[in-house]
């Protein structure tokens, strides 16, 4: 398993994050608002990346579609390899937007979750200010007039870092309407913007940062004061709950 994780660049982002304090004080962040609010019992997340949920849930089962030996194993999101009714959680950061169906993801999600399960999630919100940053100076493309609801063909070749970060937004601000129509194993519990200064200001999982990892606690604290008033306009990042029937 070593060495198949050293071809994946998760070993990479572990060795980013153990170097950059900014990056740890600004995700710890992220991981205690999911920890919040998971329902007490087994869960699960998916695209553990460098495996930091354990530090706020330990009992988490890790996953991701790559293998390293920090994770409990690998699981493909469209199909999981876990029996039905497994898990009262499911949490992704930064996967939802990775996924190539969707719909495949939530059928999957609504198999291995008990009744009244959640799925956290913390994505990329697509904002006028956050839009910008996100479709000029990301890797990842933003394609607004992708339709969430309808599969496309399934790609083997597919690089699992392909993505289309405007999938969360579409489903749950642009067109939310719609998302119990298509799946109606969920209710939408709760979408909130979070992210205004210290995620841009990090650099995230590059090398630089703009800010010292001791500014972040007071940026967080602003940017909860600000949130109701500047997250439609500006806001990085989008904080889902969802619901099982």
């Amino acid at each position: 398993m070593a060495g198949a994780a050293a071809a994946t660049p998760l070993v990479s982002y572990r060795e980013t994050w153990r170097r950059k304090a900014v990056l740890q004080a600004l995700y710890a962040d992220y991981y205690r608002r999911i920890a919040k609010l998971l329902k007490p019992g087994p869960t699960l997340e998916l695209g553990a990346g460098s495996g930091q949920l354990r530090e706020h849930v330990p009992d988490a089962v890790l996953t991701d579609i790559q293998s390293a030996p920090w994770l409990d194993g690998t699981a493909d999101a469209q199909a999981l390899p876990f029996q039905d009714a497994s898990f009262n959680n499911i949490v992704l950061l930064d996967v939802l937007h990775h996924v190539e169906n969707p719909s495949l993801f939530f059928a999957e999600a609504a198999r291995v979750l008990r009744p009244s399960g959640r799925i956290v999630m913390l994505e990329p919100a697509i904002t006028p200010l956050s839009g910008i940053f996100y479709r000029y100076l990301h890797p990842e493309p933003v394609d607004m007039k992708q339709d969430p609801f309808t599969d496309v063909p399934a790609d083997p070749e597919r690089d699992p870092y392909d993505a289309n970060q405007a999938i969360p937004t579409l489903l749950f601000r642009r067109r939310r309407a719609e998302f119990s129509h298509h799946f109606p194993d969920f209710n939408i519990s709760s979408v909130r913007y979070l992210s205004l200064f210290a995620f841009p200001l990090s650099g995230g999982f590059r090398r630089w940062s703009l800010i010292p990892a001791l500014f972040v606690r007071p940026l967080l604290v602003l940017e909860d004061g600000l949130l109701l008033l500047l997250g439609p306009a500006m806001a990085f990042r989008l904080l889902v709950m969802l619901e099982r029937q």
